[in-house]
């Protein structure tokens, strides 16, 4: 899960990925003819017109391009890189709430996650250049996409409730055609909420102490997203153990992670 060798600036993502808008705004309609997104679900193969923000490697904003292109594996493979969230949701019995995604999915289907991943978008209030403005969009991200995978509703997760921890910088295949390529915003917040699935994107969720996420990474007939992994082996668990007592010395890291 290296990170791509090649240095990734504006001017090497403009020249080599025409699909990169300069621009954050804007369409970017997925042909409904598009050989790559044949024979996958309809729901998923139209949110893969969504606009993620394309970066370069020290997280500043280049431009847009639409999931798909942001997705497939021979773009990430020559360093097209772009900007995602990670929310760990904790009750106030300091359980996990997890998600297994569902078979519909294009990326990582069927796998076990954290609570929500996803991206902010190239719209007003989700982008930002500088940090501060960043974590403020990845908050206005994560509840949207709270809300459209698990049902929670917005006024259960408020956005200064989100606390940011680090960014980390990873490179994963999903499959041969499609992958991840991100700096992920890792978000944490303690609620007690409702939560309803969405089918088309979870197919099931459930929270979890310590003991039995180890118990379930035992278990050889489970599958787990590799950003959800990675961050459990090397951090996860720490921040669990501070929860209530000081999370805070964990809390607004301004370097990334390369991982």
């Amino acid at each position: 899960m290296s990170t791509s060798t090649q240095t990734i600036t504006a001017e090497n993502v403009i020249r080599l990925f025409p699909d990169v808008n300069p621009s954050l705004a804007g369409a970017h309609k997925v042909p409904q003819d598009d050989r790559d997104l044949a024979g996958y679900d309809e729901e998923q193969i139209r949110l893969m017109e969504e606009v993620c923000i394309v970066l370069d490697e020290n997280d500043v904003p280049i431009g847009s391009a639409s999931k798909k292109v942001c997705h497939l594996m021979k773009n990430i493979d020559e360093g097209l890189l772009h900007r995602a969230f990670s929310v760990f949701l904790f009750n106030s019995d300091n359980r996990l709430l997890l998600q297994q995604r569902a078979s519909e999915k294009i990326t990582f289907p069927d796998m076990w996650t954290n609570t929500c991943c996803s991206h902010p978008l190239g719209i007003p209030g989700e982008t930002g250049s500088e940090l501060s403005e960043a974590v403020q969009g990845v908050r206005r991200a994560a509840q949207r996409k709270l809300d459209q995978e698990l049902g929670i509703p917005a006024k259960q997760v408020p956005l200064d409730d989100f606390r940011f921890l680090t960014r980390i910088h990873y490179k994963a295949p999903s499959d041969g055609k499609w992958g991840e390529h991100e700096i992920d915003y890792i978000l944490i917040i303690k609620a007690d909420v409702d939560h309803q699935a969405n089918p088309n994107e979870v197919q099931d969720a459930k929270y979890v102490s310590q003991d039995e996420l180890k118990s379930m990474f035992q278990d050889s007939s489970l599958k787990f997203t590799p950003w959800f992994k990675l961050i459990c082996n090397t951090m996860l668990f720490e921040w669990w153990d501070h929860l209530d007592t000081d999370l805070d010395r964990y809390t607004n890291e301004t370097q990334i992670r390369r991982m």
